[in-house]
């Protein structure tokens, strides 16, 4: 098929034509479109898989929030079916959780929508009326300031309309340009994603902030060695104000390598080291003796209670203690 067969058939309305809708789109489908297409890209082996989800979101009037997503099955080798059951069984099971979410549209990967696009669209209209459509384009580049989004993501939504041709008519998109908008939640749990998740602890965070400031320290100081060494060697511009600076902040540094400061700090490890020993040595005492004193009060009630009597039996022939027992 030829560039002029392929522009006149597209079913994309020129950037002139605006559309209405305010559309705003959370992290969160975000999300799931691109691990869906992830996936597939790795479950099937292929670099262009075919990924076919529904949106839920909400709609006031002209005011249409992508809210959360869910994958999409297909009937047929050639994926141009819609597996129905498994939709509205999904679509039920979203319904239970969150009753406020409604099916608005669906979503896909492709650099633009085609007639197959159409095609599939008109399996999602007995869902809603207008079924929106997002696509993920994963090979676009940096979008220019002229573009009707905008956007540095690789994500554009398209709204379905009619247009009139030649006293026909046929179903086309009109592109609607959409903002991101996260809730606290969805910070909070955009930020723990960015992060890398996991179980981490306080402990984890507080040591992964030291970790950095140290790392950030190390680059400055290496940077500061840099430029003294340049200065010697005469490849960089001496700074007086600078080296009196560094000059300064070497003199406000303890003298770690002096010996007094090193028999110093020896003697309070070594003071340290042995507090410790000593507090784990009077916790050993402490249970030792707990388990001297229940021995003693243990084997001091056996003695009352039989131990005259098995004494007696045992020096003196069979006592009455032995012939009852």
């Amino acid at each position: 098929m030829s560039a002029m067969d392929t522009d006149e058939i597209s079913v994309v309305l020129p950037p002139t034509t605006t559309s209405g809708l305010a559309l705003s789109l959370h992290p969160l489908p975000i999300l799931n479109i691109s691990d869906h297409w992830t996936r597939s890209k790795l479950q099937k082996n292929s670099l262009d898989p075919f990924v076919l989800g529904a949106l839920l979101g909400t709609q006031n009037g002209r005011d249409v929030e992508i809210v959360n997503t869910f994958e999409l099955a297909v009937v047929g080798e050639d994926n141009e079916l819609v597996d129905h059951e498994f939709l509205v069984s999904r679509r039920d099971q979203y319904k239970q959780v969150f009753p406020s979410l409604e099916f608005i549209g669906w979503y896909t990967i492709t650099p633009k929508p085609t007639a197959r696009h159409i095609a599939l669209h008109e399996q999602f209209t007995g869902y809603c009326s207008t079924p929106l459509l997002l696509i993920l384009q994963p090979s676009l580049a940096l979008v220019s300031s002229t573009d009707v989004n905008a956007q540095t993501l690789p994500f554009k939504a398209y709204e379905p309309t009619i247009e009139l041709r030649d006293r026909k008519s046929r179903s086309v998109y009109i592109e609607v340009p959409y903002n991101v908008e996260t809730g606290e939640a969805e910070r909070i749990a955009v930020d723990w994603t960015a992060r890398g998740g996991g179980s981490g602890t306080s402990l984890e965070s507080h040591l992964q902030t030291q970790r950095s400031a140290v790392k950030m320290l190390h680059e400055r100081i290496l940077i500061l060695i840099k430029y003294v060494t340049d200065v010697i060697a005469g490849t960089a511009r001496s700074d007086h104000t600078i080296l009196r600076s560094l000059v300064a902040l070497l003199a406000s540094l303890p003298a770690s390598e002096n010996k007094h400061f090193r028999e110093e700090f020896d003697t309070e490890y070594e003071d340290v080291q042995l507090t410790a020993f000593l507090s784990s040595l009077t916790k050993s005492t402490n249970i030792l003796n707990d388990l001297v004193d229940k021995h003693i009060v243990l084997t001091s009630g056996k003695d009352e209670r039989g131990g005259p009597r098995r004494r007696m039996g045992r020096q003196g022939g069979p006592g009455e203690w032995d012939r009852f027992h």
